[in-house]
């Protein structure tokens, strides 16, 4: 195996909750695929990621049926509760069968809609960036920080703000140290890029596109439709 082989690591050990569906949300479909398939898709076509390390509920019962799950650049493991558990079984994985060198690219299950280009540009900047690189987009709204009684306290500048997206790419070995000593410290970690500041990096940015879209609720995967008919 050469040094420095690009992963790519989809969690989709979650139920979906906020959907209100008896399918886990990765497991809808549009069109002939499932969200989850969707979402891999890019990865596995893509010439210069090595493996693709999809992370599975210990319950699923899904996954085997699909077509894709035969594809020899797809690895499974058992993920955990959290989001940040399942990306740490996927560098588990990694560690034992990887290079020290090795980067890794964690993307959402239920992020159908990325394009090629975004990955190509986030490998683009893996050159200039060691401590990783995210995709995120400007916020074009007013952000209003609040109370907890939802009431205004301020406004915040929009140009400082940046809403974060996936995939997220990263030096394999910092993002295994930096997620388990968030956790050990009781950091909540939101995203990756979350537990790789809070160990004291500084990832940075690529600009992404608003239709790289999170289905989350019932009229996102509506606009997931159309976006990928388009």
């Amino acid at each position: 195996m050469v040094e420095n082989n690009i992963w790519a690591i989809i969690p989709a050990a979650g139920i979906g909750s906020r959907m209100g569906s008896d399918i886990p949300k990765q497991y809808l479909e549009i069109g002939s695929k499932t969200i989850l398939e969707h979402s891999a898709s890019n990865f596995l076509k893509h010439s210069q990621i090595y493996k693709v390390i999809i992370v599975l509920h210990p319950q699923d019962n899904r996954w085997h049926k699909l077509s894709v799950a035969k594809d020899p650049k797809i690895v499974t493991v058992i993920g955990g509760e959290e989001r940040a558990d399942s990306v740490l079984a996927g560098l588990e994985y990694i560690q034992q069968n990887g290079g020290a060198d090795d980067w890794v690219m964690v993307h959402d299950a239920a992020r159908p809609c990325l394009y090629t280009l975004h990955i190509d540009n986030l490998l683009q900047a893996k050159a200039t960036s060691p401590d990783g690189v995210i995709l995120a987009v400007p916020s074009y709204d007013t952000v209003k920080f609040v109370d907890k009684t939802q009431t205004i306290d301020r406004t915040i500048k929009r140009e400082a703000i940046w809403l974060a997206q996936t995939p997220q790419f990263f030096p394999c070995e910092k993002l295994q140290k930096s997620i388990n000593h968030a956790l050990a410290d009781n950091f909540e970690v939101t995203d990756e890029s979350s537990a790789m500041e809070s160990q004291g990096y500084r990832p940075a940015l690529v600009t992404g596109s608003r239709r790289n879209i999170k289905v989350t609720e019932q009229e996102d995967l509506l606009l997931a439709s159309v976006i990928l008919a388009s």
